[in-house]
């Protein structure tokens, strides 16, 4: 079969011809990957940035936003076959700290985590795939030509829970994180893919939703936002001035503005970053200020990074839910599809008017 491969800490990336994986316990399943979604991280791993192989190993086979459709079980399998569609989970657990030995791999203190695609884990850019059962989560037939689209929701659906949880357990409220952002003020900071999703998510749970970027409002990524009944501002300090947020969430990964949003946080307010930034010069700002701010209106920020099986589940769902509710509106972020033997095309380079770009494997 073929796959694309990568020597981490290189830009040697290459379609090749590699082992097609077989069943090898009873709860495994085998998966022909439909398609592969192209993030920053696997641009990264491609310009030579951060990714490892498998240990013992020189090559990575990368990708870790994938779509597939199940070819073959294990004889212990019991909730799925073949010509299931789904989607399979990134990162896996260490076998070190209470976290990953409690289920929750993306919380994982010790760091020794492995992530598919990433850090020392092959990846799903091929044309099949085999894994364990138990990281696989099923998708509806519904929503084939937007499910690749579900592991960036997973990054805000754990973001949000998150936010949501440390609001309910601090305030008087509704008990339930789900209604939380009922009615709440929320800006949403970089209208990339996880950006948009995530207004996706707080426009499900009845969130009043603002998106910020810097492109045009006549462009696509706003038109989206509008679909969902958000509302659109340009990234200028004097389009929010005066506004304040019960919820922001980051999405953009710029150092500057990410110390800029606190500003816009109300009191009681919780701000979460979920953009990597990249090594830049140093800046300068008040501290002084963010820090009165922070403990003397009661806020709240933290960062927040993977998903987890509950998160997958639910960024199903609402993938789902919001094709019901705003058909084809979702699907609009994949601005192309790729196939593989043109992977170059897209993975080397992006295009100025992408949104998410899509390599085709079967």
């Amino acid at each position: 079969m073929k796959a694309i491969t990568i020597v981490p800490q290189t830009k040697n990336v290459q379609l090749v011809d590699w082992p097609e994986p077989k069943i090898e316990t009873a709860t495994q399943v085998k998966v022909r990957v439909l398609e592969v979604g192209i993030c920053g991280t696997d641009r990264e791993e491609v310009s030579g940035g951060r990714s490892d192989a498998p240990i013992g190993e020189k090559t990575l086979v990368i990708g870790h936003e994938m779509l597939g459709e199940i070819v073959e079980v294990g004889t212990g399998v019991k909730n799925f076959k073949p010509k299931d569609l789904v989607v399979i989970m990134v990162r896996r657990p260490c076998s070190e700290c209470e976290m990953c030995k409690k289920g929750c791999a993306d919380m994982c203190q010790s760091g020794n985590y492995t992530e598919r695609g990433i850090k020392q884990r092959h990846g799903f850019h091929a044309e099949f795939v085999v894994d364990e059962e138990k990281y696989l989560i099923a998708v509806p037939a519904s929503i084939k030509n937007l499910a690749v689209l579900t592991e960036p929701t997973t990054v805000v659906e754990k973001a949000i829970d998150h936010a949501c949880r440390l609001q309910v357990a601090r305030l008087p409220v509704d008990p339930d994180p789900k209604k939380f952002c009922q009615g709440k003020k929320v800006l949403v900071a970089g209208l990339g893919p996880i950006g948009v999703l995530a207004a996706m998510v707080f426009r499900l749970r009845g969130a009043d939703v603002t998106g910020m970027d810097v492109v045009d409002p006549r462009s696509l990524r706003p038109r989206i936002l509008e679909a969902m009944g958000g509302k659109y501002v340009l990234a200028k300090q004097e389009n929010t001035r005066g506004q304040k947020f019960d919820i922001i969430l980051e999405a953009a990964g710029i150092p500057k503005l990410d110390f800029e949003l606190p500003q816009f946080l109300s009191t009681n307010g919780v701000y979460v970053l979920t953009g990597v930034a990249a090594d830049g010069p140093p800046l300068s700002f008040d501290a002084a200020k963010m820090m009165r701010n922070l403990v003397l209106e009661n806020q709240i920020i933290f960062g927040s990074v993977n998903a987890g099986l509950a998160h997958f589940k639910q960024a199903v769902a609402d993938l789902e839910e919001a094709e019901k509710k705003w058909s084809g509106t979702i699907g609009q972020l994949i601005t192309s599809r790729t196939p593989h033997a043109q992977f170059a095309d897209v993975l080397e380079k992006r295009k100025p008017d992408e949104i998410k770009a899509v390599i085709e494997w079967s």
